[in-house]
């Protein structure tokens, strides 16, 4: 769908220098989702592999992340070993709906309710970052806290359109359970894509 160098603004990694690769496809469906016009991959047109590599090695920053849409959607074996080839860490968010392809030095696991992740995602995360856009959002996120390894980073992230709402809840949530932390979209604060 598009690719741009900017700031990582969410979880473990924000703040640094990365390139993002936004495939088109989606079939999750979330209703406060940000990029809409992602979801129909037929809507974006075709590049091959070798020019998305080269664009993104046009920047200094060896760090690209892949993501969507839903990128699973997509068999993304040869994208990361071209990367990888250049001297980019390949990171991936996804809700962990469809198999992981590709390989991997971060996984941000981000599942969400309108469709039911694979369990497999559970043993690779690297980070599990979740959404909350009801109160209830923290309970459920819990249940996923429970079931990815020990080494797991932990993120509670309010949606963007219910900050002002969610963002106490979150400050309380962690001060009371500190295996948790804030992730914010610090690129929206910066006004960079």
């Amino acid at each position: 769908m598009e690719q741009f160098y900017t700031i990582q603004g969410e979880g473990d990694h924000q703040g640094k220098a990365a390139y993002f690769i936004r495939l088109g496809g989606c079939d999750v469906g979330c209703v406060w989702c940000d990029v809409k016009e992602s979801w129909d991959a037929d809507a974006h047109p075709k590049i091959s592999i070798t020019d998305i590599v080269n664009k993104a090695a046009e920047y200094p920053g060896r760090l690209a992340v892949i993501t969507g849409g839903e990128p699973l959607m997509h068999n993304l074996d040869e994208l990361t070993a071209a990367l990888q080839e250049k001297g980019f860490r390949t990171h991936i968010e996804t809700s962990g709906v469809h198999p992981l392809s590709g390989t991997w030095d971060w996984v941000c696991f981000s599942p969400k309710k309108f469709k039911a992740p694979r369990p497999d995602f559970m043993k690779v995360a690297d980070e599990l970052k979740v959404i909350v856009y009801h109160r209830h959002d923290l309970e459920w996120a819990e249940t996923f806290a429970k079931q990815v390894s020990p080494k797991c980073k932990l993120y509670l992230q309010p949606e963007w359109g219910r900050e002002p709402e969610m963002l106490p809840l979150i400050i309380n949530h962690v001060k009371e359970d500190p295996k948790w932390q804030i992730s914010l979209q610090i690129h929206k604060y910066l006004n960079v894509p």
